[in-house]
């Protein structure tokens, strides 16, 4: 029995169908080939229950225009049942009221036991829980091409050094050395890669998510900008405007030899055949082994005023954190299970890789959290991070003492 009929088939014994069937419309982003496929066993596993899925899918991998037409239904009194929202976002929109408690589904699931601390804390406002985490993502992974690396003949770089020494070679070979595409959310992806391969998890714990002033635009954040500066000599010349899944496709195809990005990149190369430690690496971005940036995928749930699409509403929040959709998910997604007793046996090795490290870094400190992906701080500073930080990337030319000053100077007006 294929994996979607054991899913299907396990859901049906689990609920039995629902009485009082009713509608989830749910926003996401999730429309690449990777993540839509993965998306589609929700659709499914909600629409075993009986329920009917309303699927509410906006592009843009960083969600900003998904967040835009979120607010304009929200303030005309028109929300969906749940939203990808994560992060601060979710403590704000709480605030504001919009959101629904889970409470009764936590207590009867066991959240508190089966979610680790960190996601708990992501996942309640004031106390309830709004939210539903549905997987762990580790962002600072490299992609490696490994035939890239074997034709030209050097090593997976474990650092920055090394970086630099590698891509100056794959770059004279004919090769792009680092796919990237010049969206904000992907410039500061990287950014935050080096920013923990030069600060150390301490340190970017300081920056981005305290808003330490001092570390913001001192003299190792300069060190930042000048290694992220040396970066854009690697990316090719047609990197501005690259979604994230096109400079992945680039790495998969062997056009370019890396790629820094979440592991959301891995269900790009499964979608694509790819077989990992074949046909691409999985490797800590260059200076940050042992070390865990992390991104948690989250719906928040709306307030609703129809019964039977609230009861849907809470089959939906059992639905993603059940094994079997835990299971089926993160296989597709690339991500691990935000369930921590989940056995991986039949994951592959980036996966168990990811949660070992996840695992270490918890209780090392080596555990921080995405700027890019809205992890870290709120969304007015993340903003200001975003134009400082893609405003020089993308400048002819760029003094990085500058750029940490002004990285300064923009945290504290947006806080």
């Amino acid at each position: 029995m294929n994996m979607k009929h054991t899913l299907i088939s396990g859901l049906l014994m689990l609920v039995g169908g629902s009485a009082s069937a009713g509608e989830v419309e749910v926003l996401h982003w999730w429309t690449s080939g990777g993540e839509a496929r993965s998306v589609s066993l929700l659709k499914e596993k909600i629409q075993a229950q009986g329920n009917h899925w309303k699927d509410f899918a906006i592009a843009g991998g960083g969600g900003e225009s998904a967040m835009t037409v979120l607010k304009t239904r929200a303030v005309s009194g028109n929300p969906p049942s749940a939203a990808q929202i994560k992060g601060h976002d979710i403590q704000e929109w709480g605030r504001l009221g919009f959101l629904t408690d889970l409470n009764d589904v936590a207590a009867a699931d066991h959240w508190s036991t089966i979610l680790p601390p960190v996601a708990r804390q992501i996942m309640m406002y004031d106390g309830d829980y709004v939210a539903v985490p549905v997987n762990i993502h580790r962002v600072n992974w490299l992609w490696a091409n490994p035939k890239v690396f074997a034709k030209v003949g050097v090593d997976v770089p474990k650092s920055l050094d090394e970086f630099f020494v590698a891509a100056e070679k794959i770059q004279k070979a004919g090769y792009v050395p680092l796919a990237h595409g010049g969206q904000p959310w992907q410039n500061v992806t990287l950014f935050e890669a080096v920013a923990l391969a030069v600060l150390g998890p301490a340190d970017y714990q300081r920056a981005f998510v305290e808003l330490d002033m001092s570390v913001l635009g001192g003299d190792n954040m300069v060190d930042v900008f000048t290694q992220f500066r040396r970066m854009r000599d690697y990316v090719g010349t047609s990197y501005r405007g690259r979604d994230w899944n096109s400079a992945t496709a680039m790495v998969s195809s062997g056009e370019a030899a890396m790629q820094i990005m979440g592991d959301w990149a891995k269900g790009e190369f499964e979608a694509d055949g790819k077989i990992p430690g074949q046909d691409y690496l999985c490797m800590a971005a260059p200076g940050t082994q042992g070390l865990f940036t992390y991104n948690i995928d989250s719906f928040a749930f709306f307030k609703l005023t129809d019964e039977a699409n609230s009861q849907a509403q809470k089959d939906l929040a059992r639905a993603i954190l059940d094994k079997d959709f835990q299971f089926s998910f993160n296989l597709s997604k690339g991500s691990i299970p935000v369930r921590m007793d989940m056995d991986l046996a039949e994951f592959d090795q980036c996966a168990k890789d990811s949660l070992e490290v996840f695992k270490q870094s918890s209780q090392s400190g080596g555990l921080v959290p995405s700027v890019s992906q809205g992890l870290a701080t709120t969304s007015y500073v993340q903003a200001a991070i975003f134009d400082v930080v893609s405003n020089f990337f993308n400048a002819k030319t760029a003094d990085p003492k500058q750029a940490a000053d002004r990285l300064a100077r923009a945290v504290k007006s947006a806080m």
